[in-house]
């Protein structure tokens, strides 16, 4: 058993990402149930709906879990309020640093992980008692940073003296085995779980992924706005020109939140954003958390005896 499942409790070094709108309490208790760490999105929600998520997870999984926490939202201490309440022992974190919430969180034996996008924030998450620190790379979907995972997580390894978790571009065993060579110790993913049986976006969109190839992404945002990650249609076509011309960063935030709502809610792969990785190419199927994360740990034993026949 490696540093990750003994310091978590959990069976595989695997974390969900905390998707916005789509790590509700399905997804999330598959995940854990299966052995990896399933982590609830908290972004959006009031204290009395993250305390709902967190209820109906544990009454499916009796495994550990996680509540991701986006720190430019204003009701971040009510939220933490109802994670120490209910128990819930395990938080992931971005957008801001956890900084003014360490003293609590520790107090209250709470295991701390941070998103990070560049050594040097790794570093400062690493001196105010951070955890665990995720290395997202910008492969990824949604919002990214413009460092690629491979140049990305050997830098962060060598910087800090945590754990180190490999984000963007892994979706089968091969990119697990080649996040454990840069000296990860566990992968998170997003894209590939978006494609289960368990998660709650509309079957429209889960195809529009998998119909998705190598080329299917691009970013946009970096003019006026925050960069993300997304699928090439119509309404990202839309965005980027807006962008180009005289939209305002508010203009553009009004527009990305309609069109995540038209992908996520309505289906709509023309009028909706679908923010995934690059590695969505790989993606052929829909199909069950726990056969997922089974399949991946097997892909990786498989990759691991190839190579040593090298």
């Amino acid at each position: 058993m490696g540093i990750i499942e003994n310091l978590l409790g959990i069976k595989y070094p695997l974390f969900q990402g905390g998707m916005t709108m789509i790590a509700n309490y399905k997804l999330v208790s598959a995940v854990s149930n299966a052995g990896g760490l399933g982590i609830l999105a908290s972004a959006g929600l009031t204290k009395d709906e993250l305390r709902a998520e967190i209820k109906k997870t544990k009454e499916l999984t009796k495994n550990p879990f996680a509540v991701n926490l986006m720190l430019m939202n204003k009701n971040i201490p009510e939220l933490i309020d109802v994670i120490i309440e209910e128990s819930v022992k395990i938080v992931s974190t971005g957008a801001g640093t956890p900084k003014p919430y360490m003293e609590k969180l520790k107090e209250n034996n709470i295991k701390v992980i941070a998103v990070i996008p560049n050594v040097k924030v790794a570093k400062k998450m690493e001196d105010i008692g951070v955890d665990i620190v995720v290395a997202e790379g910008g492969e990824s979907g949604g919002h990214v940073g413009e460092t690629t995972t491979l140049s990305l997580v050997p830098q962060i390894v060598d910087a800090v003296n945590i754990p180190v978790i490999a984000a963007g571009g892994i979706a089968d065993g091969r990119g697990i085995a080649a996040a454990f060579s840069l000296g990860a110790k566990g992968v998170q993913l997003g894209t590939l779980f978006l494609t289960t049986e368990e998660c709650v976006i509309p079957n429209s969109i889960k195809q529009a992924i998998i119909d998705a190839v190598d080329t299917s992404t691009t970013v946009v945002g970096r003019q006026k706005g925050i960069p993300f990650r997304s699928i090439k249609n119509d309404i990202l076509q839309k965005y980027y020109n807006l962008e180009l011309g005289e939209g305002t960063k508010e203009d553009l935030d009004r527009l990305k939140n309609e069109a995540l709502s038209a992908a996520i809610v309505k289906g709509d792969s023309e009028n909706g954003l679908i923010m995934v990785g690059q590695i969505s190419g790989l993606i052929t199927r829909i199909r069950p958390v726990k056969e997922v994360v089974e399949t991946l740990f097997i892909e990786y034993n498989e990759t691991i005896k190839k190579l040593q026949e090298i």
